[in-house]
């Protein structure tokens, strides 16, 4: 009896420890939710004018912000970090809250529960404790002033710079879960004798979804910083890392996902690495010095084009490696994979080639430059915009096979050469391409003249898909399958409809068939699975999902 007597004691002993641990945690993982803002300086505290507002534009000293006729905001800011900030974020007010609803209403979409939202930011913060030793000062300045901008009312996920901060981690968190289809990027670049002026030429989809909304208001960011090189790139209120963008020399820097695992500890956000990159580096072997100096979240690949080296190559980068892909010839491709020889062996690359979509998508790119060489800013839009599958089979549209998955929150075309660049316009890459001159913005500090600083006569036309029934049928299917998405369980809709509408697409055909599991229809459930199985699936991880389906409905 005294044995079980003193088991019984120290069971009471270990669970008030452990009791104490519990809570001890809980109030660090409280108290570390929220970042700690830089202190300024006396220098560094600047104030500035409230930005003045006319019908076309909007400016604050030689500052300015506007909308163009496609519906893309341009912006120029140039200063010290933190006035770089006040000035983007007074410029750029509504945007930012704009796009901080946007992205909320999504998280709230696919977490619906109130208080699993509230442990969740205690979750981030623990992740992210240590997020603000691994970003430079100059950039936490930025987010700083930035933020002064930011809404109040989201205090469930943090302060202003505390949220605008971990934003800037949602981009690497979202590469870490691949399958759920946040990110299934492709780039390519082109020089010598596979352009059609011999000068280099980068294009790129920057398939990044988290809800139609959050794509809705691109900004097009000239930035005229105090210290490194002036430079521009695609981005969204609040946010000044770099997805896609190029600077006055000529340097060009896009980011593509590569295999990771979910992150549990701090590090510098992909979009950081790249900011820097963009606005320190004037070539190739300086990307490569910055980015090997910077540890990251996640593995990333950046493929850095050159106006110096005259080529294009990419930066493979772990959390414990780097090492650069250099093509063979005057043509580089990047998907979602690694190609250098020191990554391409790695087992989460080798199983990242098999069961993703990304080896089938190369394969692809690389068939339609063969077909288009020597390449233009038109031909490579084509390429951007394909939506088959290889030897122009047809594959269903919105396939993470394709090229154009009609998912991209924006599509880019870069000539370093001449610093001309080509932006697309809603929806996704469908719409006109844009055309910019980087030099002339920077040159004349140039505020726009009939409400743009794009240069008209080199736009390309929007694709002639948006005016055929084709693309009416596969956004019917898509208000279909997002409703489905999450978890909604709503079953409003036509199934023969629904399988004319995206009749060769695997995805249709998996729909149909939980559709009729919901209605308890076992033999049409089964002849929909079995007909997604022979359609082309995009991952390996989706066909077993849905084989394991067929399997359990036999069963």
């Amino acid at each position: 009896m005294s044995v079980v007597k003193k088991i019984f004691k120290f069971f009471l002993i270990f669970l008030g420890v452990l009791v104490l641990l519990s809570g001890a945690f809980a109030i660090y993982v409280y108290n570390i939710a929220d970042a700690t803002p830089p202190v300024l300086t006396e220098q560094e505290k600047v104030q500035i004018a409230a930005p003045l507002v006319t019908d076309s534009m909007t400016t604050l000293g030689d500052n300015w912000i506007s909308r163009n006729e496609h519906g893309l905001y341009e912006m120029y800011v140039s200063g010290s970090p933190y006035e770089r900030g006040l000035k983007a974020g007074a410029l750029s007010k509504q945007l930012i809250v704009d796009q901080e609803i946007a992205f909320t209403n999504q998280i709230k979409s696919m977490i619906p529960s109130e208080g699993y939202l509230k442990f969740l930011k205690y979750i981030i913060g623990f992740m992210n404790r240590d997020l603000s030793d691994h970003i430079s000062r100059e950039y936490k300045m930025e987010i700083y002033g930035i933020s002064q901008y930011a809404l109040d009312s989201f205090d469930w996920i943090g302060t202003r710079y505390s949220r605008i901060l971990n934003y800037h981690a949602a981009h690497d968190v979202g590469h870490a879960m691949q399958n759920m289809m946040l990110v299934g990027c492709t780039s390519f670049g082109a020089w010598a004798n596979k352009t059609e002026d011999s000068s280099l030429i980068i294009g790129r989809n920057f398939d990044f979804w988290v809800g139609d909304a959050f794509a809705e208001n691109k900004i097009v960011e000239f930035v005229a910083p105090d210290s490194g090189y002036n430079f521009a790139y695609i981005t969204w209120g609040g946010f000044i890392g770099v997805v896609s963008g190029m600077n006055e020399k000529g340097l060009t820097v896009t980011i593509n996902a590569a295999p990771s695992q979910i992150p549990f500890g701090a590090a510098t956000p992909v979009s950081l690495v790249a900011r820097e990159i963009l606005q320190y580096a004037k070539n190739i072997d300086e990307a490569i010095r910055i980015a090997k100096t910077r540890k990251m979240f996640v593995s990333e690949s950046f493929l850095i084009g050159s106006a110096i080296d005259k080529k294009a190559v990419v930066i493979e980068k772990t959390p414990k490696k780097l090492d650069v892909y250099y093509p063979i010839d005057n043509s580089i491709t990047c998907t979602n994979h690694y190609q250098s020889t020191e990554l391409l062996k790695e087992e989460s690359n080798r199983e990242q080639m098999k069961n993703s979509a990304s080896v089938y998508r190369q394969k692809r790119l690389s068939q339609l430059m063969e077909g288009d060489y020597p390449l233009n800013p038109t031909k490579v839009a084509n390429i951007l915009r394909d939506q088959k599958g290889l030897n122009n089979s047809d594959i269903g549209l919105g396939n993470e096979k394709a090229i154009n998955q009609l998912i991209a929150h924006h599509s880019i075309i870069m000539m370093p050469d001449s610093l001309r660049f080509w932006v697309s316009t809603n929806p996704w890459q469908l719409g006109a391409y844009v055309c910019y001159d980087l030099k002339k913005v920077f040159e004349q500090k140039a505020k726009p003249s009939k409400g743009t600083v794009s240069v008209a006569q080199y736009t390309i036309p929007a694709d002639s898909f948006l005016n055929t029934k084709e693309y009416q049928n596969y956004l019917y299917f898509r208000l279909v399958k997002n409703k489905q998405a999450f978890g909604h369980t709503d079953y409003n809709f036509n199934p023969d409809s629904l399988m004319f509408a995206n009749p060769s697409y695997y995805d249709t055909y998996r729909i149909l068939g939980d559709y009729y599991m919901h209605y308890r229809n076992k033999a049409k459930a089964e002849e929909m699975y079995i007909m997604a199985l022979k359609k082309d699936i995009a991952t390996e991880g989706e066909r077993k999902a849905i084989q394991k389906k067929l399997k359990q409905l036999k069963n």
